[in-house]
């Protein structure tokens, strides 16, 4: 893992921050200010960008590459929580923790290129301009709900429904013909199922016409069947 000093970030970068959500409707000094003291982190596919419980002085900004953040179970079972895409900020949560550390670990998935986003900065804007930490509020507002949901949902539905809803959600931002992000194992985990049953869901799946396809490939081919399975995840707000 290579820290790159460059005097400032390129104005592409600063482009790319300030289309982010967060700064939407907000003056463009925001980025700029935001940026200031940044530096810029490349890392090859494997390689780690934080680990859990290391002190939270920074958050990234993803230039190019994925990264992802993870943990392991007591039983050694990695279970990945979230891949990041170019143009999405990591761990701007962690900023804010009373504890001051990092709730999880980062891990470069592709050869990847961060900007490291300094905590202060992040703290003395939401200062200058309350309508971003209103922004931010929101934002963990929401991941709040998202969770509640997920749990209310992991706790009441069976294998099929979990597995539905996660192809429907991924059919939503890829189309019919899926990559998933996740080792089947890694997707067996996030889901709370084993992986035998995973594997057996995809199997019967096929062998019925729903879909098809292997490892990490796949094609929807009765997209309403599954999104039917999963209707109950679907909440009106």
């Amino acid at each position: 893992m290579t820290n790159i000093n460059v005097p400032e970030p390129p104005a592409a970068v600063a482009a790319l921050l300030a289309r982010h959500p967060l700064l939407s409707g907000l003056p463009p000094d925001v980025a700029a200010e935001l940026l200031l003291d940044a530096s810029a982190l490349h890392a090859a596919a494997g390689q780690i960008l934080f680990r859990e419980g290391d002190e939270a002085r920074h958050y990234l900004l993803v230039e190019s590459g994925q990264a992802e953040v993870m943990r392991y179970s007591y039983n050694g079972d990695e279970r990945v929580f979230r891949v990041f895409e170019p143009g999405q900020l990591m761990a701007e949560a962690a900023m804010f923790m009373p504890h001051g550390r990092y709730p999880m670990q980062a891990r470069a998935r592709s050869d990847v290129l961060c900007w490291r986003l300094s905590r202060k900065r992040l703290h003395d804007a939401c200062r200058r301009w309350p309508d971003l930490a209103l922004k931010l509020l929101a934002g963990m507002s929401k991941a709040v709900y998202d969770q509640v949901n997920k749990v209310d949902w992991m706790t009441s539905s069976s294998a099929a429904e979990r597995l539905a809803n996660y192809l429907v959600g991924l059919q939503e931002s890829q189309g019919s013909e899926l990559t998933l992000p996740l080792s089947q194992r890694q997707l067996a985990a996030q889901l709370g199922i084993r992986p035998e049953t995973l594997s057996r869901l995809l199997t019967d799946w096929q062998a019925q016409g729903y879909i098809s396809g292997k490892r990490r490939q796949w094609v929807l081919h009765d997209p309403a069947y599954l999104a039917g399975l999963s209707l109950t995840a679907r909440r009106p707000f």
